[in-house]
């Protein structure tokens, strides 16, 4: 059955178009179970740069089914998602698969988040049970694929992420940390690489506001800063200098009027804001306002791009390893289609032996000697395990199908010297 994978990213979809479809870890479940009613095997991986589906499906089912499903879940016209979306089938989709678990797809390249996220995609499925033996061979796959890449390229040599990108960004708003004050929104593993660039270059002080205060302050406490609700934000707001937010809240987080006044009580001091979420956590109307630099995950491509040099080299070494490692699982692919062929003879080679030995017991149990069973039993067999293959060879043989004869003597581990 044919891999597909469909779905939108970074590169092919603004923001305003992946945060439509974007599913909320709370909607997964229900969303797997509902795209398992148009295709055999699936999986979504959802992220701030991508949403994907994985799917397998029956022969000639028309992409159309899942584009139609995708669209009618986020209850958005098809017509209005079709120009952004991506199509992967059967090689390009193992491709696809594989160079997004080894970071070479990702806004930042090679970064290692995304192989994290894809096995959460995989776990979830699987919880859910709606991935099959093609799926779930075609992820443990791309692991080992990422494995390998990350083991003999130096992709991964360089900190290079989304949450480097934003720090850099600040370092360039502010120039030096030490006297600003950080509050940071979620407590995700973006976040938690932010704050540790933040640490690396001694930020002043950190707050970390997230739904779990609890989290939130265990986060904080890595840094020396504090933990609080998010219904504290207004109140602390006004304290930060840099904002940085990334969580899976299905509306925005920090409205325009909020800021509005958290800037008056700073006197305008300027706020430095990086909106990692997708959906977006902070209203694109705040960005209106005076004295606040707002960027989202697309504005961060410029920052990145300076970083990528010492890459690009492993990267072209990595491509080549996945190209490797898709042929070799195009190939158990094609295989998986014969296998009904060997367990057909398999099992027709099990129902002939049954039957002669029922028959040499039957012989037995009428007075004839364990010989004469014996010879019975291995007379018959053989001539019924080679009858149909003989009778194909003469066929071929008459009518010169040198093909056949050929692939017999390969099929028999016979030898091709006639005298032999």
């Amino acid at each position: 059955m044919p891999i597909l994978i469909v779905g939108v990213n970074h590169k092919t979809a603004p923001v305003a178009i992946r945060e439509k479809v974007a599913f909320s870890p709370e909607s997964m479940p229900q969303a797997l179970h509902s795209a398992r009613q148009v295709v055999q095997e699936n999986l979504i991986l959802s992220t701030c740069n991508r949403t994907e589906i994985y799917a397998v499906c029956e022969q000639q089912q028309p992409v159309e089914t899942i584009i139609d499903w995708l669209a009618e879940w986020h209850k958005i016209p098809a017509e209005q998602l079709r120009p952004y979306l991506f199509i992967h089938q059967q090689e390009a989709a193992v491709r696809h698969a594989l160079r997004v678990a080894c970071g070479l797809d990702s806004l930042v390249l090679g970064e290692p988040q995304i192989l994290g996220q894809l096995k959460s995609a995989l776990q979830t499925a699987n919880d859910n049970t709606v991935t099959g033996n093609q799926l779930s061979r075609l992820m443990q796959h791309a692991f080992s694929t990422a494995k390998k890449v990350r083991t003999q390229t130096s992709i991964g040599a360089n900190p290079i992420s989304v949450a480097f990108a934003a720090v850099s960004l600040a370092k360039q708003i502010f120039s030096q940390l030490e006297k600003q004050t950080a509050l940071l929104i979620g407590a995700g593993e973006t976040i938690e690489l932010v704050g540790k660039h933040l640490a690396a270059n001694k930020i002043g002080k950190v707050l970390v506001a997230n739904r779990s205060v609890d989290k939130a302050q265990k986060l904080a406490a890595e840094y020396g800063g504090k933990g609080i609700g998010l219904l504290e934000l207004a109140d602390h707001l006004p304290q930060a200098d840099i904002v940085i937010s990334s969580t899976a809240s299905p509306v925005p987080i920090l409205g325009k009027g909020t800021v509005e006044r958290a800037l008056k009580i700073r006197k305008h001091r300027p706020m430095f804001m990086v909106d990692i979420a997708v959906p977006r956590d902070i209203e694109q109307e705040v960005a209106e306002l005076d004295d606040v630099y707002l960027y989202t995950v697309d504005d961060l491509q410029s920052v990145i791009e300076e970083n990528l040099q010492s890459r690009r080299a492993a990267a072209e070494q990595a491509e080549g390893m996945v190209t490797e490692e898709t042929a070799k699982f195009m190939a158990w692919l094609r295989a998986q289609d014969h296998m009904d062929t060997i367990r057909q003879y398999r099992a027709r080679t099990e129902q002939l032996r049954q039957e002669v030995f029922d028959k040499a017991l039957g012989l037995l149990h009428n007075g004839k000697s364990p010989e004469e069973a014996l010879q019975f039993l291995a007379h018959t067999l053989s001539n019924k395990l080679v009858h149909d293959a003989t009778q194909a060879m003469h066929h071929a043989a008459r009518n010169g199908d040198h093909a056949l004869l050929a692939s017999a003597k390969t099929l028999f581990n016979l030898s091709s010297d006639e005298n032999g």
